[in-house]
């Protein structure tokens, strides 16, 4: 949720600020403005709804500078309007801020030190800059006052701040909200809530951690704690070039990122298979022993992910795995045996829910392992092992690739701990794996079919439904929330065998019932499931595995490990998705009220 971008370089600021703004859009945001400074002056521009909204307010206005921060803001403190976006200045005008996150203590400390000072926002954020401000009056310098002020605030936040008086430098800091320094060689330097927002700039980043300060300007960053003492880090590359955070051919990010689904799969073979055609997964996992059990934790796609990645593990390494809402399990105060690994999925690896497990767990002596899309991220940092999706950076909010790279990755993990066991391998993964690139190639290619299936299930319909049983069921609850989240239909995934336990009383004439079938030992009841729906007047679209097709079936998949035909049953379902919003009209890359990065409880 909410983006920050902070240039200063050699480039006119507003041209980069706003490039940066608009690849964090997926993060979520209703507000949006930038401040570009020069020897002139402050250019403060910001207005509610989206970026272009803030353009239009710009329009031709040539703005020089080449120093500037900019945010896009997710109402918490105030509505959604022109006056509580950012940037926000101080009570005499010299300093600028923009800030992500919440101040938990603002109310208090506007009360003992600027308790005079008028705001003009709704927002906690207007109370750091005053704070900042005050110090500055009592003849502190100004990143003496900044730190000062760090350390009384309470809460998440990511902060970028320019000082009129000093526009050489900018100076930002984080805790609890991402935040990431980009480098150059040519005297550009930027900071930026994730790497997406700068790689048009720089692919050489070096990683900030909570609570902990960075001071810039075009030729040196420093890092500082907040007792101000100097923080050596080395850098590290992002493997990634512009067309991977632009649509490209593409009308949107989230088809882009269906079709880059094969493409992800042989990645991901690469980067874990060495030159003789092994596992090489070891050096990630180096000193891990093979636990009792496992818990994965997780959050909406990523726990459907990890309810797949349960099967597998349980399959393949014969260790008890349980699978939890990460929300949920932060209050739970669970009964937890010896030697558990808690596996932590995470597109962003900045989920704040997940974190405060991880956080938990980890005071309690338990081991963690963190699977993750984005290296440097807060998850990858603070668990004890981790393992890279590889996926390239995901865009679109509503996620496609990411998940079936974790489901991926988790079962090159459960071949890891059956190896470390010494149980038979009966499954040559990197085959499978293989196995299934071939089949989403032809799977994404199938498009005029999720075109023909949204025209005739899905066209003018309020609700719908989706059932399969097993590893069908952890899919089928995937595909309802692809299918709510971007188009708004009311969609539901149940358990075949459920539906007259409760949910078949909500059938009626032409209610659309999605199934899926691809497991030969449960076939017949699932088929017995649609059947019972179809008798009350569903209108049942069925796909299903290839050599359990019958006519009338709407898509046969291709044939692949039962194991992991998630990872291809899940595709139709997808471009389902994406076809059924675009019928609509909807945002396929920006549903409303939606963030890719939920980085606040």
């Amino acid at each position: 949720m909410c983006g920050i971008v902070g240039y200063m370089g050699a480039k006119n600021a507003k041209d980069v600020v706003l490039s940066g703004l608009k690849r964090l859009e997926y993060r979520g945001y209703d507000s949006a403005g930038i401040c570009v400074v020069n020897d002139e002056d402050v250019n403060i521009y910001k207005e509610k709804g989206k970026i272009k909204a803030l353009e239009s307010l710009i329009g031709d206005v040539e703005i020089e500078g080449t120093v500037g921060i900019g945010h896009t803001r997710w109402a918490t403190h105030g509505a959604p309007t022109q006056t509580n976006a950012h940037p926000h200045q101080s009570y005499s005008g010299r300093f600028t801020l923009v800030h992500n996150g919440i101040i938990e203590n603002y109310q208090e400390l506007k009360d003992q030190y600027v308790p005079k000072v008028e705001r003009l926002s709704e927002t906690d954020t207007e109370i750091i800059v005053h704070l900042i401000d005050a110090f500055s009056q009592k003849g502190y310098e100004t990143e003496d006052a900044f730190r000062q002020v760090l350390n009384l605030l309470d809460g998440s936040y990511a902060i970028a701040l320019i000082d009129r008086e000093d526009t050489s430098k900018i100076y930002a800091a984080k805790n609890k909200s991402p935040l990431l320094a980009g480098i150059t060689e040519n005297g550009e330097n930027m900071v930026a809530s994730d790497a997406t927002a700068m790689i048009h700039v720089t692919n050489e980043f070096k990683e900030l951690r909570d609570l902990e300060y960075v001071v810039f300007d075009r030729d040196t960053l420093t890092i500082k704690n907040y007792d101000g003492e100097i923080i050596d880090r080395e850098t590290y590359t992002v493997d990634w070039d512009i067309s991977s955070v632009e649509t490209g051919q593409y009308d949107h990010f989230m088809l882009k990122e269906i079709d880059e689904q094969p493409t992800v799969m042989r990645n991901i073979i690469s980067q874990y298979q060495d030159e003789d055609g092994q596992l090489n997964i070891g050096k990630e996992l180096d000193g891990l022993s093979v636990p009792r059990r496992v818990h994965i934790v997780a959050c909406g796609t990523s726990y459907h992910a990890g309810l797949v990645g349960k099967s597998i593990i349980e399959n393949i390494a014969r260790i008890p795995t349980e699978v939890h809402i990460a929300s949920e399990y932060m209050y739970a105060n669970p009964i937890i045996e010896d030697d558990v690994l808690f596996i932590f999925i995470s597109q962003s690896g900045e989920t704040a829910d997940s974190r405060g497990v991880l956080n938990q767990v980890k005071e309690q002596g338990h081991r963690t392992l963190t699977i993750t899309n984005v290296q440097g991220s807060t998850l990858y940092r603070e668990a004890d092992y981790k393992l890279l999706t590889h996926a390239g950076p995901e865009i679109a909010v509503a996620s496609t690739k990411a998940y079936t790279a974790q489901i991926a990755v988790m079962a090159l993990f459960a071949i890891y701990l059956e190896a470390e066991q010494n149980l038979e391998n009966n499954i040559d993964m990197f085959h499978e794996l293989r196995t299934i690139s071939t089949a989403m190639e032809q799977l994404k290619d199938m498009k005029d079919k999720a075109k023909d299936i949204v025209d005739e299930y899905l066209t003018g319909v309020r609700s719908c439904f989706f059932i399969g049983r097993q590893a069908d069921y952890n899919v089928v609850i995937e595909g309802a929330l692809k299918l709510k989240e971007i188009s708004y239909i009311q969609a539901e995934g149940y358990a075949g065998g459920e539906l007259k336990h409760g949910t078949i009383a909500l059938i009626e004439d032409g209610t659309p019932v999605f199934t899926v079938i691809t497991d030969p030992q449960i076939a017949k009841n699932t088929r017995s499931n649609a059947q019972e729906v179809e008798a009350r007047g569903a209108n049942t679209c069925t796909i299903v595995a290839k050599g359990l097709d019958r006519e009338g079936d709407a898509w046969v998949l291709p044939d692949v490990h039962p194991l992991l035909t998630p990872l291809v049953s899940v595709i139709p379902l997808q471009l389902i998705s994406y076809y059924a919003a675009l019928q609509r009209g909807c945002d396929v890359d920006k549903p409303r009220n939606l963030a890719k990065s939920v980085t606040v409880e």
